[in-house]
């Protein structure tokens, strides 16, 4: 593949895609909806070879996991593509509109992003979100899967670049890099792509943030925290902090670090490793130990991103002290406190430089799914255009109108003319 001139074309079929009218963009989603539901079997075949050869290749279970494609998965996947159809367009709407002088109109609107390059691994999954995304947003999207998910990816793109174009999509809304080449070929398409997502390990992010000059919108670790307040509910506390961490480990928004406060540790840690049982492998620091039994805990524990069944265990005195830690250890992704106190649960938001901040619930509701945005093309942990979980908002930017009728700058910079500056509804 010449990856300059395939990216050129995206390129240019990028203008076609930006102008569809939202009703083919909706047609284009539920054709891929049929086709999915139709060549499930298919589907389910190509995973299971890729499972099996990730099993002969020994691959860490956590891969192995996200990597499982089966009907639950694709049951979310299609129920998120109906949520976006059902939703509103994010094209073509009005942000601002100011009349700056009479006959002088400028109006503010959505378009997308252009062509957007997302790199993904293991998760078969992302690839039909970030493809459905991307088509309901206008975007065209260029997709690099792992290598451990090849024939997955390979089926789900076939059925879908098949349903998008059939139902009148550009030739270009979509490709697939299948070759690890391709990778290092993409970031140097910095004429052609707009916007590059990537989603893997940190040291991974931060090789594509170091090799390319396409803007780049991501998260590195997912290193989450669950804070236990001195004022917690200890019967919300267990379950939230099982669910945080069990409901699935090798998600990045499970969580990876308990903070108890230390007026609530006696109580609490017994009833925490009762409840999770052998469900959770606890890593604590002296006073963690000695109440729940656990192995010690490692500095380096409360910097890891586990994406398994394990959680480290530290005792702090104070809110200001589960702040700093989480300030200092934390990726900025999703942290909770688990408390009854809404003052502290104020500070807590306030204080805490995080994505997602959350209040006596689980860490796994970090989630464009979960929050009603259909899906997410991945969870931001910048400050820049998007953060948090990833929905159409963030994969739209704007543009500009100004609508005059023979105005010149020269008139108002004389005084001839002044603006009305008057906003209209």
């Amino acid at each position: 593949m010449d990856y300059k001139k395939t990216a050129a074309a995206i390129k240019a079929d990028s203008f076609k895609m930006a102008s569809l009218s939202r009703k083919t963009r909706d047609l284009a989603l539920q054709a891929m909806i049929d086709t999915l539901s139709a060549h499930k079997d298919e589907i389910f075949a190509a995973n299971e070879e890729d499972l099996k050869q990730a099993a002969l290749d020994q691959l860490p279970m956590p891969i192995q996991n996200r990597l499982k494609f089966d009907d639950h998965k694709l049951s979310d996947c299609i129920s998120g593509m109906k949520d976006l159809i059902a939703m509103e367009d994010p094209l073509f709407q009005e942000l601002l509109k100011r009349k700056l002088d009479d006959d002088l109109t400028l109006i503010k609107t959505t378009c997308p992003i252009g062509v957007i390059g997302v790199i993904f691994e293991s998760r078969p999954d992302a690839l039909v979100q970030i493809s459905s995304l991307c088509v309901k947003s206008g975007n065209c999207a260029i997709l690099k899967g792992g290598s451990e998910a090849a024939r997955t990816n390979r089926i789900l793109f076939d059925l879908l670049y098949k349903a998008g174009t059939q139902a009148g999509l550009p030739k270009g809304f979509a490709a697939l890099i299948e070759d690890r080449a391709g990778i290092d070929e993409l970031l140097k398409c910095h004429e052609s792509v707009d916007l590059i997502i990537p989603r893997g390990s940190n040291q991974f992010v931060q090789y594509i943030m170091a090799n390319s000059k396409i803007p780049v919108m991501g998260h590195a670790d997912g290193i989450c925290h669950v804070y236990v307040d001195k004022d917690a509910d200890l019967q919300k506390a267990v379950p939230i902090v099982i669910d945080s961490k069990t409901q699935y480990a090798a998600a990045c928004n499970a969580a990876e670090t308990l903070l108890v406060h230390r007026a609530a540790a006696d109580d609490f840690l017994p009833a925490l490793a009762e409840a999770a049982g052998s469900s959770i492998e606890f890593r604590g620091d002296t006073v963690s130990q000695a109440l729940m039994a656990c192995a010690p805990a490692k500095d380096s524990d409360f910097e890891t991103e586990y994406l398994d069944t394990i959680l480290s265990v530290k005792i702090v005195d104070s809110l200001q002290d589960a702040v700093d830690h989480i300030n200092h250890y934390g990726s900025h992704h999703t942290d909770c406190i688990i408390t009854e106190n809404p003052e502290t649960a104020q500070r807590f938001m306030s204080d805490v430089d995080s994505a997602g901040v959350y209040q006596n619930c689980s860490t796994r509701f970090a989630d464009g799914f979960r929050y009603g945005f259909g899906a997410e093309v991945g969870i931001s942990t910048g400050k820049l255009h998007a953060r948090g979980p990833v929905g159409l908002d963030g994969l739209v930017t704007y543009k500009y109108k100004l609508f005059g009728n023979g105005q010149i700058v020269s008139d108002y910079a004389s005084g001839a003319r002044s603006f009305k500056f008057e906003d209209i509804k």
